[in-house]
């Protein structure tokens, strides 16, 4: 697969462009990303903001973390599609949604994190990281 790579929320309001490779690509146990992908997991893509090219306005939401951090994220007004998240501290690092993009290709989790929080029915596949919580 080559880059640039573009993607869209489901109405189109927000389009960007994935410039280069995420970091590492993640899928969270937790329960707050069981509400917001309504299944059993959610999946980031970690990217530098230089990395990523967005267009059309987005709206802001956040929730304090167990952390005690800020969870910060991006979204279509117009649709609520979730475009990524971020922590205000650190606004150079996305965690970027990566299922809206045109080629899904690169969603392969490396490592599932928060598995505590997992729901029983799901398997992890073999050859993957594994953290009880967050590393």
């Amino acid at each position: 697969m080559g880059y640039p790579i573009k993607g869209a929320c489901q109405c189109g309001h927000v389009t960007y462009t994935l410039l280069r490779e995420p970091k590492m690509v993640v899928a969270c146990h937790c329960k707050e990303c069981q509400k917001l992908s309504t299944s059993a997991f959610s999946i980031t893509a970690v990217v530098d903001a230089k990395d990523v090219i967005f267009e059309g306005e987005m709206s802001d939401w956040s929730r304090s973390s167990d952390s005690g951090n800020i969870s910060a994220a991006k979204f279509c007004p117009v649709c609520g599609n979730r475009m990524y998240h971020y922590d205000p501290e650190k606004p150079e690092l996305l965690k970027l949604k990566p299922t809206n993009l045109e080629d899904t290709s690169i969603v392969k989790p490396v490592a599932h994190v928060w598995v505590s929080e997992k729901q029983d029915w799901y398997e992890i596949p073999e050859g993957v990281k594994v953290f009880d919580k967050q590393p």
